[in-house]
């Protein structure tokens, strides 16, 4: 992940799910009753909370009630819940027009029409902001603005009532004026302050807010169609339709973002001598994400239920640029995967477990027959995804002194989080991905020249207690010990998305009966389905991971036996995110924040120009 691509992940922060629909409704009704008792002066504050209540809170439940029916049944998708808060956001938008504009008529000496004229404007900027999102959320036909009127037409009927507006029309007898102008059963002094023209003048400045609304839409959506040829509310749309779990239009977004890559897949697999699989690592050179089960995210859990024995599926050296665009691309994966296992040829030696260092890279693994299993680390140096090229190429110079197939799994098991200008990400040209090359070529050097031994693997796993909200995925914690002539080297996999800084230091000096250990993630990226961090040791507590480790490492090796093992790589044709797409992505997102900011400000004074040159017009109407 580049610094770029984190900022985006930090937008994150600002998804929330909308509360309960009764929890919106109840804090309606609430503000309503506190402005009814600050608004009216009767002699019973109860009974001024209840006209608030009514005058303010009834337009508000019938927003609540009839918005996402109406919604829906236009092709909408709003939510009850949804539509609740909707409406608690656009009365509190009133009560602050409101508010604000009675206290500067008591400042600066405006009459009651200023009041009115204020009203107005609130009631269209209620379905200025209720057509804005649900635009964004729901649909983006123009169909959308029925539902988003609805609190606005109710708010405008109210005051059509009880103002006595109908008495000015001369039409209807007693009954239609009994029900339909009520002027004596309101506190407001609304008679002779509200005309015809001003429900006619209401209509007008809301189709100027439309107007706007539908404006400043198209613009922030011309950047992301301009440079990726994709709508901005579709993948609004689509992330908030995953996260309420009835939509994959999330999915469909990224296809039509995607490009076709080809990308190795290897396999180790390790079995008994009666042809049972023990163990299986997998490394697929694609990255799990983007997120929670959306294309590959969940992807250790796919291989793990593809295989026979114990599944191992550490990090590729792979960026966000090959994140899997379906959940369909992981069938392919897996087919290959299966493709690569019917191909092994299994030996029953291998080389003692080795570590070399070049600079701040770490690689520790071992040769099996002519394979090599590595894992690559730069911790205490944080660091993040390892670039796609940058991985091939450490993985030819590995290969250069005689090796066959050679997994290269990225630890991953080191980062300080999203902040700062360089989150760690290994790119081609830097520092840190000679450093990799370096230590690829000359560990492959070293075990191509080492001596084999019979080898002896030993697992184990515990799902664990914790959730993916803690950091940790269904797979939980996954140890192989491979041990060759009394050496072991242990493997241990986190089913998580990085770690803390120095967790990896204090997980491997509290092991004992290993003389060689490394400590992986998987980035399974269904740990951060909101939360774009949420690294292993933030969550959970230290000591019982550290604890659990040691009793896994434990149990590892006694489960220790002959085996062989195998190693072969296929090729897979996937639809991945493409070479810059995410970093496009990422950075069309992030400059549309401010440049939506700023442009939202310049709309709003705009759009409240126009209105108060309409209410000048306005006054040249008679009465």
């Amino acid at each position: 992940m580049t610094a770029t691509q984190s900022n985006l992940a930090g937008l994150s922060r600002y998804i929330f799910r909308a509360p309960r629909w009764y929890a919106s409704v109840t804090l309606a009704l609430v503000f309503a009753g506190i402005t009814g008792i600050v608004a009216f002066d009767s002699a019973y504050p109860l009974d001024d909370a209840w006209r608030g209540v009514f005058f303010i809170g009834l337009p508000t439940i019938v927003a609540s009630i009839l918005t996402a029916p109406v919604d829906n049944a236009l092709g909408g998708r709003m939510t009850s819940n949804s539509a609740s808060l909707l409406a608690l956001l656009g009365e509190l938008v009133l009560i602050v027009v409101l508010l604000a504009a009675g206290l500067s008529s008591i400042l600066l000496g405006f009459s009651q029409e200023f009041v009115l004229d204020a009203l107005i404007v609130g009631l269209a900027t209620i379905f200025a902001l209720r057509l804005f999102v649900i635009l964004a959320v729901s649909q983006r036909k123009l169909r959308s603005m029925l539902p988003a009127s609805i609190q606005t037409i109710a708010a405008a009927a109210l005051l059509f009532i009880y103002s006595g507006t109908l008495t000015y029309l001369q039409v209807g007898g007693p009954i239609l004026k009994a029900f339909f102008a009520r002027p004596d059963h309101t506190p407001l002094q609304l008679q002779d302050s509200i005309y015809p023209f001003d429900f006619v003048l209401l209509g007008i400045i809301c189709a100027v807010h439309a107007a706007a609304v539908i404006g400043f839409v198209r613009i922030i959506d011309w950047p992301w169609r301009s440079s990726l040829g994709v709508s901005v509310l579709d993948f609004i749309q689509g992330f908030l339709g995953h996260l309420a779990g009835y939509s994959q239009e999330l999915e469909e977004f990224f296809v039509d973002l995607g490009e076709e890559a080809v990308v190795p897949v290897s396999v180790l697999s390790v079995r008994r001598p009666n042809g049972e699989e023990k163990a299986r690592f997998v490394l697929p050179m694609i990255h799990p994400g983007p997120m929670g089960d959306i294309g590959g995210g969940n992807l250790p859990v796919r291989l793990a239920e593809t295989a026979d024995g114990l599944s191992f599926a550490p990090h590729a050296t792979a960026g966000h640029d090959f994140n899997l665009v379906t959940k369909h691309e992981v069938g392919t994966v897996c087919q290959t995967v299966e493709d690569a296992v019917d191909t092994i040829e299994y030996t029953d030696t291998a080389t003692k477990g080795l570590q070399v260092t070049e600079g701040e890279a770490k690689l520790t693994g071992q040769a099996i027959g002519d394979d090599a299993l590595l894992v690559n680390t730069y911790a205490p140096g944080c660091a993040d995804d390892i670039d796609f090229s940058v991985g091939l190429t450490a993985v030819s110079k590995a290969q250069s002194s005689g090796l066959d197939d050679v997994i290269l799994a990225d630890a991953h098991n080191c980062n300080d989080g999203l902040d700062g200008g360089d989150i760690g990400h290994i790119v081609p040209g830097s520092e840190r991905s000679f450093d990799l090359i370096g230590a690829a070529e000359s560990i492959g050097d070293r075990l191509s020249q080492r001596d084999q031994g019979q080898l002896r693997v030993g697992t184990a796993w515990s799902e664990t207690e914790w959730e993916p909200a803690d950091g940790i995925g269904p797979l939980g914690i996954r140890v192989a010990v491979f041990e060759v002539e009394d050496h072991r080297t242990a493997y241990i996999l986190c089913d998580g998305n990085n770690m803390d800084p120095g967790l990896r230091e204090r997980i491997l000096g509290a092991l004992d009966g290993v003389d060689r250990a490394e400590v992986m993630t998987s980035d399974t990226h269904i740990v951060n389905t909101v939360d774009a961090e949420n690294q292993i040791g933030s969550g959970i507590p230290e000591g019982e991971l550290v604890g659990l480790i040691q009793s896994l490492v434990a149990r590892a090796v006694d489960d220790l036996e002959a085996v062989e093992a195998g190693m072969a790589t296929e090729r897979a044709e996937v639809t991945v995110f493409g070479n810059d797409r995410t970093e496009t992505l990422a950075s069309t997102a992030n400059a549309m924040v401010p440049m939506a900011t700023g442009l939202a400000a310049a709309f709003l004074l705009a759009v409240l120009s126009v209105s108060a040159l309409l209410f000048v017009v306005a006054e040249n109407f008679p009465a």
